[in-house]
């Protein structure tokens, strides 16, 4: 068994720690970008005690490299969401930046059809328990 030093164990985990730190950061702008109410004091509250609660400081101990790579992570996370949204909004016909203002974005066509779960997979719904029936074609005659 090869013996690993270490310095390769510490950037093992600090890149764990940042990879945490980004998967979190990134969590943190979805909820806060998709939240149905108005913002509150204990939406605040709940973000500070994700970002630096105790069972983050237990993981990355205060003052640490770990801590930094994980708070590195969280800005790399929040910030990466956003220009991810940027670049989408930027390549797509149907948004504009007012997309990031109050979301508006264009109607759709009536050339677009959006089908259902069960249509997409080609399967009729069944009741539980049931295997699926295959979907039925416009020539065949209704089963009983």
């Amino acid at each position: 068994m090869a013996d690993i030093s270490q310095q390769t164990v510490h950037d093992i985990q600090l890149w764990g720690a940042g990879a945490f730190g980004t998967v979190i950061g990134w969590y943190i702008y979805y909820i806060n970008r998709h939240r149905r109410a108005d913002v509150s004091a204990t939406d605040l509250v709940t973000l500070i005690g994700i970002i630096g609660g105790t069972a983050v400081l237990a993981l990355f101990p205060a003052q640490s490299d770990l801590f930094g790579a994980y708070g590195l992570g969280l800005a790399i996370g929040f910030f990466g969401y956003f220009l991810v949204m940027v670049l989408l909004v930027a390549i797509s016909s149907n948004f504009g930046v007012d997309y990031f203002l109050d979301g508006r974005r264009k109607k759709p066509t009536g050339d677009y059809y959006i089908p259902t779960i069960d249509e997409s997979k080609g399967n009729v719904p069944a009741p539980m328990g049931q295997p699926p029936k295959p979907a039925k074609t416009p020539d065949q005659p209704p089963s009983q």
